[in-house]
């Protein structure tokens, strides 16, 4: 089993409370519970230094990322460039540890083979380039939208630097198998998100709404807001709540006009819990089948029926446990039917199979210390 490992990630990975960092933690989490040294390397730019992180590392090493406006005018992706960094580089030459590097956001000491000597580890989160194109398309704000369009276009250029990684590990399926169709010499994973989560408590019984939830200052989740009480609960009067992270003054205004509608801005912690354990049903839904949606898996661990369209499952088996439904006329007859449903103990036990099947996260720790480790021995 590998020893120490060098992890680099884009942000500082707490609180773990979104996305992408919740993967990185609670990996850090995992492998130091299975002995592994970790030398932390996190890019800081607002969440700070955070000492809970050496519970876990070996060492937490911080470099500034460098956000001056003028770097967007670059050919390399502005994610990329603002981690460009020196000092880290020479962190990463002082010890031979395998380096696992966290996005393509980490990746620009792959350029031009940097780092040709050393182990190296791609951790795949999305296809950037697609995700950006999604994001342009949804953007409301011009000058926003052509950003995220010219960066997708730069992201599409770079991801060819992954090429120089000695291996990849790959969040789902979908996206396993584009990288394996378009590098086949790499040595790619299937290795899904970390997380959170051990146990499914779902609360048996009935809950008395439907949740959507996420962070809402992203253009894929307000859009989706926006979709759903426009397609579904305008016509419906189930009692609908959406909570997220600082949603749009167009969204609020929207929800305004749905007195059966209800929006919570930026709960607490506490609050989204109790969220979580009060809804019936969880409706998840988006137009990207990119990546592992982790709000998904949180909800089918913690919460009552989980209604998603099926991008929102693609490349994954959580399909198994989910209601999958797509056209707005077919959601609101779902809605309707389960809202009648109380949840009972045999799906409690449905789903804690299939989640431990593929999304445990000792099993995907150990997977991935083995892949990293047979390629040392190549």
């Amino acid at each position: 089993m590998i020893e120490a490992l060098n992890i680099v990630s884009f942000d500082v990975p707490f609180p773990a409370n979104y996305g992408g960092v919740i993967d990185v933690f609670h990996k850090i989490r995992t492998f130091h519970r299975l002995g592994v040294k970790i030398h932390l390397h996190c890019f800081e730019y607002g969440r700070g230094i955070q000492p809970e992180l050496e519970k876990y590392c070996e060492s937490v090493t911080y470099y500034k990322r460098k956000t001056a406006w003028y770097l967007v005018l670059s050919r390399v992706p502005y994610i990329i460039l603002t981690r460009k960094s020196k000092e880290l580089k020479k962190s990463l030459l002082s010890n031979n540890f395998p380096i696992l590097m966290e996005g393509l956001h980490t990746c620009y000491l792959l350029k031009n083979n940097s780092l040709k000597n050393r182990t190296t580890i791609y951790r795949e989160s999305n296809i950037e380039h697609r995700y950006y194109l999604h994001l342009a398309s949804s953007e409301r704000n011009l000058f926003k939208k052509l950003y995220l369009y010219l960066e997708s276009r730069k992201l599409k250029r770079f991801e060819k630097e992954i090429s120089n990684a000695s291996l990849s590990c790959i969040v789902s399926q979908t996206d396993f198998h584009y990288l394996e169709m378009k590098y086949p010499n790499n040595q790619n994973y299937f290795i899904p998100s970390f997380h959170q989560n051990e146990q499914v408590t779902i609360p048996e019984g009935k809950g008395k709404f439907v949740l959507y939830h996420g962070n809402l200052s992203v253009s894929e989740n307000y859009e989706a807001a926006i979709h759903l009480i426009h397609k579904v609960f305008a016509t419906i009067r189930v009692p609908f709540i959406i909570a997220g992270l600082n949603p749009p003054d167009f969204l609020i205004s929207e929800v305004e006009k749905h007195d059966h509608v209800t929006l919570i801005p930026n709960a607490s912690k506490e609050k989204m819990t109790e969220l979580m354990e009060n809804a019936h049903i969880h409706l998840l839904y988006t137009n990207q089948a990119t990546g592992l949606k982790l709000k998904l898996l949180n909800v089918l661990y913690h919460g009552r029926h989980c209604m998603v369209n099926s991008k929102m499952v693609e490349g994954t088996s959580l399909g198994e446990v989910c209601e999958v439904v797509n056209s707005p006329d077919q959601q609101m007859i779902r809605i309707k039917q389960l809202m009648e449903v109380a949840v009972e103990r045999i799906e409690v036990e449905k789903r804690q199979k299939v989640l431990e099947e593929n999304y445990s996260n000792q099993v995907n720790a150990e997977r991935m210390l083995l892949a990293i480790e047979e390629n040392l021995l190549q």
